[in-house]
């Protein structure tokens, strides 16, 4: 009876375990907070600060997963539609001028399904 228990609560684990993986973690809120050094930069464009840049790689750190990178995507792209001034070109190009590969694009238009 012991090993039975045992092996339920092993594989009722494995189960939150392998579930966990599919849902975001990542909140709208914490990735303002990553870019919100970046604000000058995406209006102006220029040349991105050493802080902007750290909050990209943190973005970068926070959305290991597909689902945390869609929802940073959903958050990114409401917060490009609220502010239209922000420039597309300099938001587009933020991570490379950071020298961090990211596959969250900065985009009120962009599709995060994909």
């Amino acid at each position: 009876m012991k090993g039975i228990v045992v092996t339920l609560l092993v594989v009722l684990a494995m189960a939150t375990f392998m579930a966990r993986p599919s849902e975001a973690v990542v909140t709208c809120g914490q990735v303002q907070a990553s870019l919100s050094q970046c604000i000058g930069y995406l209006m102006q464009g220029g040349t991105p600060s050493a802080e902007c840049c750290v909050g990209v790689k943190s973005l970068k750190d926070l959305t290991q997963s597909q689902s945390d990178r869609q929802a940073a995507c959903e958050c990114l792209k409401k917060a490009a539609a609220d502010h239209p001034n922000i420039k597309s070109d300099a938001a587009s190009d933020l991570p490379k001028k950071c020298g961090v590969p990211s596959s969250v694009p900065i985009s009120p238009t962009v599709n995060c399904q994909k």
